[in-house]
């Protein structure tokens, strides 16, 4: 039954033309983008495609766990599908668990797409690196999709649609405030790694280089746990 309830997640994922914007399209531009364009010193001391590379992981991530999740589940909600799924044999942790399972093959997709590309352009992190990268990038998958799961389970359709992508852009701001930390006070650095995609962003990008962030780790559980207790308690299949 998971099986087949995160192969027809997987099939609704890659079929929805705002998904796959959201999911790959945009993440390739910045990736190739932001390598190429003439950003200077902009994003610190590193060489310019390390930095870029982990932040547009993150956005990745963010996209399809968390604002991807969160509108497929609320609209999902709306027009009844979660409920007749509900009505099924199909068990609860099946729902739930396949939706999850079809963002984490998503993200395992674009994390192998955005590497081969981060690669031809000149990245080049060492094979601990990826390992510790991937730990990352499970976590912040768990966490982030908890989240879209708790906007999406309990807020209806219309709200989530504008306050997901609302919820993007601060995010994606917060996350900017880290890579440009070289240039800013260490305390707005700090304030902005509470943020998810922060925390996300410096985590991978200490990964690369085979370090450990365990504020950003801590951080990003915290998220987690609270948001999957939230969601667990008050998430509604209509």
């Amino acid at each position: 039954m998971l099986a087949a309830q995160t192969r027809m997640e997987l099939i609704l994922l890659l079929r929805n033309g705002e998904q796959l914007l959201l999911t790959m399209f945009i993440p390739i531009t910045l990736l190739i983008g932001l390598t190429l364009l003439p950003l200077g010193s902009s994003l610190g001391s590193h060489h310019k495609v390390d930095r870029i590379v982990p932040a547009v992981m993150m956005v990745a991530i963010m996209s399809t766990a968390f604002t991807g999740q969160a509108i497929a589940v609320g609209f999902d909600r709306r027009y009844g599908a979660l409920k007749r799924l509900g009505a099924t044999a199909l068990p609860r942790w099946g729902i739930v668990g396949g939706k999850c399972a079809a963002v984490l093959i998503v993200v395992v997709l674009q994390s192998l797409l955005l590497g081969t590309i981060g690669l031809a352009l000149g990245w080049r992190p060492s094979p601990v690196g990826l390992l510790a990268g991937a730990v990352v990038i499970a976590l912040g998958t768990a966490t982030f999709a908890a989240m879209g799961l708790l906007l999406g389970g309990t807020l209806k359709a219309e709200i989530v649609l504008a306050l997901a992508n609302i919820l993007w852009f601060v995010m994606l701001g917060a996350s900017s405030l880290v890579f440009t930390s070289d240039n800013m006070p260490r305390w707005v650095a700090l304030l902005a790694r509470l943020i998810p995609s922060g925390a996300l962003a410096e985590a991978l990008d200490r990964a690369q280089h085979c370090g450990v962030d365990w504020y950003g780790l801590i951080v990003l559980l915290v998220w987690g746990v609270v948001a999957g207790w939230l969601a667990v308690r008050w998430f509604r299949f209509d």
